[in-house]
């Protein structure tokens, strides 16, 4: 294999774990939302919404095993997560107050840094390229860059 094939795989990969993590926030956010268990909207999603074409526009192709492990997660270390998130929020704003899309990201972000073996660095990168996607005029990015940064440091203090 060339190297050059190496490097569209490699890039093929981050995408599709770009994307998984995307529909994470997606899932988790219609779980909440919803009420729905975390079986009936992985399926949905990994049926209806990987690799979708729609009148909007196609859905790009999700990691489905690392979306299971975002979303896994962020369920199971919920408790733990949501901690997390509120000692990093102004004491004034608990988790349960703010935006319901970044309390979903915060979850799957903190799915990640709780349990997974991605690097803190690159899952705070990713998730404040997910908070771009659904907030693209705001200030959210720089709210998630900073609460990320804090729950990073607290979950893997080691990376820093």
């Amino acid at each position: 294999m060339t190297s050059e094939k190496a490097q569209d795989r490699g890039q093929q990969k981050r995408q599709m774990k770009s994307a998984a993590r995307l529909y994470a926030v997606q899932a988790l956010f219609q779980m909440e939302a919803s009420g729905q268990t975390v079986e009936a909207v992985t399926r949905e999603f990994e049926t209806h919404r990987f690799g979708a074409t729609y009148e909007e526009g196609e859905f790009a192709e999700g990691d489905v095993d690392h979306f299971r492990a975002v979303v896994g997660a962020a369920v199971n270390w919920q408790a733990k997560i949501d901690q997390m998130t509120d000692r990093a929020l102004v004491a004034a704003w608990p988790i349960d107050r703010i935006d319901p899309v970044l309390r979903a990201l915060f979850r799957a972000a903190g799915a990640e840094l709780v349990d997974l073996p991605t690097p803190p660095k690159v899952a705070i990168t990713e998730y404040v390229d997910v908070a771009k996607a659904f907030f693209p005029d705001g200030k959210e990015a720089k709210f998630v860059n900073a609460v990320l940064d804090h729950m990073a440091r607290e979950a893997k203090p080691q990376a820093f």
